[in-house]
C-alpha cells in the first residue's frame, strides 16, 4: 500500500490530513479482516516550492524539510493515526531514481534536452487512462505543476507538450538542492534534481519491487497529472506481452476529495487553509475533527464549517455515553455474579 505524503515546506493543513485519515480508516479495516498492511507513505523533500522557502528563510534544505516532517508527524499523533511502516524521503533515494531515470533512456521511453531529462509521454499507449483523458483535446500549460506543461520554459525544449521532466537540469537558484549521480559504463545523469512524478514510482519500487502494488491512494488532485504520470514512467520498464496484467503499476487506485472551506477549496496558494494545531487547541476538539471526517463518504467534497464541528463534537458526547452506560451495566453484571 503506497500513499503520496505531504512537500514538508510547511505546515499540513486539515484538508491534506483528510487524505492521511482515509489512509487510516482503509489500513485499520484491512488489519481487521486479517490482512497484513505493509504501508509506505513519502514525504516530498525535493521541490521547487522548498526552494523558493529556503531561499526566503535564508535555511538549510535539512533544516527546513526536517522542522516541517517533525510537526507533521506530531498531527498525525493527535490524530491517533497508526503509523505507515516506512516514510521515505527523496533525498534518500537519489540513486533510485537516478537508475530509473537512465532505464528509461535506455529502453528510448525518455530523452535529454539540455541536461534535462524527459519523459515522452507518446511512447505510452495507454496514458490518460486513470483519469479517463481525451488527450487530443488537452491544451499546452493546462495543468499546475508539470501536467501537460511545466511551465514556458520548458516548451523549446520538450518534443511534445505532454512531456515531463524526469531529471531537471541545475539553476543557479537551485543552490543546494542538486546532485550529479554516476551510472554503469560511466554514463550518469548531469547535475540537477528529480522531478517530482518519478520519485513516488522510485521509492515505491524500492520498497514493493516491479509488482503490481496493491494499493495507491491519494487527495483526488493527485489524479492528474501526477498518477497518470506514475502509471507510464512506472510501466515503461515493464512488458506487457511478457508479464500480462503484472505490468500493471497498480491494482487499486483510492482518490479522496477535497475539504472546502465555504464551498471552496482549501489550499495554501488561495490562502484560505486551517492547520491542525492552530484551530484544534484541546484533545476533545481533535478528536471531532477526526469524526468529522472518518463520518463522510471519502470521495465527496466536505464542507468545513463550525456548524459541522458542533454536530461531530455532540455525537461523540453520545457516543462517549453510551460506552460509559454499557461498561457500567457490565460492571454491575460483574458484581451480581460474583
Amino acid at each position: 500500500f503506497y500513499s503520496c505524503g505531504p512537500t514538508v515546506y510547511d505546515f499540513a493543513h486539515i484538508g491534506n490530513f483528510r487524505a492521511f485519515l482515509t489512509y487510516d480508516v482503509l489500513k485499520r479495516w484491512l488489519s481487521c479482516l486479517g490482512y497484513e498492511v505493509e504501508h509506505v507513505c513519502n514525504l516530498t523533500d525535493i521541490d521547487d516550492k522548498i526552494i523558493a522557502r529556503m531561499q526566503r528563510d535564508g535555511v538549510s534544505l535539512k533544516d527546513l524539510t526536517e522542522k516541517y516532517a517533525d510537526l507533521f508527524f506530531e498531527d498525525l499523533a493527535a490524530l491517533n493515526v497508526v503509523p505507515a511502516s516506512a516514510y521515505p524521503r527523496a533525498t534518500e533515494h537519489i540513486g533510485g531514481i537516478a537508475q530509473m531515470v537512465m532505464e528509461l533512456l535506455e529502453r528510448g521511453a525518455a530523452y535529454e534536452a539540455n541536461d534535462s531529462v524527459y519523459f515522452e509521454v507518446s511512447k505510452a499507449a495507454r496514458y490518460g487512462r486513470l483519469a479517463r483523458l481525451g488527450m487530443e483535446g488537452q491544451q499546452n500549460g493546462a495543468s499546475e505543476g508539470g501536467g501537460i506543461t511545466e511551465g514556458e520554459q520548458f516548451l523549446g525544449e520538450k518534443r511534445g507538450p505532454r512531456d515531463f521532466a524526469l531529471w531537471k537540469a541545475y539553476k543557479p537558484e537551485d543552490g543546494e538542492v542538486a546532485w550529479e549521480p554516476s551510472g554503469a559504463k560511466g554514463k550518469g545523469l548531469a547535475k540537477g534534481r528529480p522531478g517530482w512524478h518519478i520519485e513516488c514510482s522510485a521509492m515505491a519500487r524500492h520498497f514493493f519491487g516491479d509488482a503490481p502494488l496493491d494499493l495507491h491512494a491519494g487527495g483526488v488532485d493527485l489524479v492528474f497529472p501526477h498518477h497518470e504520470n506514475e502509471i507510464a514512467q512506472s510501466e515503461a520498464l515493464r512488458d506487457p506481452e511478457k508479464d500480462g496484467d503484472s505490468a500493471d503499476f497498480c491494482d487499486t487506485w483510492v482518490h479522496n476529495g477535497f475539504v472546502n472551506v465555504d464551498n471552496e477549496k482549501m489550499s495554501k496558494s488561495l490562502g484560505n487553509f486551517v492547520t491542525l494545531r492552530e484551530s484544534f487547541r484541546t484533545e476533545a476538539e481533535v478528536r471531532a475533527f477526526r469524526y468529522f471526517v472518518v463520518m463522510s463518504s471519502y470521495r465527496s467534497p466536505l464542507n468545513f464549517n463550525s456548524a459541522a464541528l458542533d454536530g461531530a463534537r455532540n455525537a461523540l458526547k453520545k457516543l462517549d455515553k453510551f460506552r460509559d452506560s454499557l461498561i457500567t451495566a457490565a460492571d454491575a453484571d460483574a458484581e451480581e455474579t460474583e
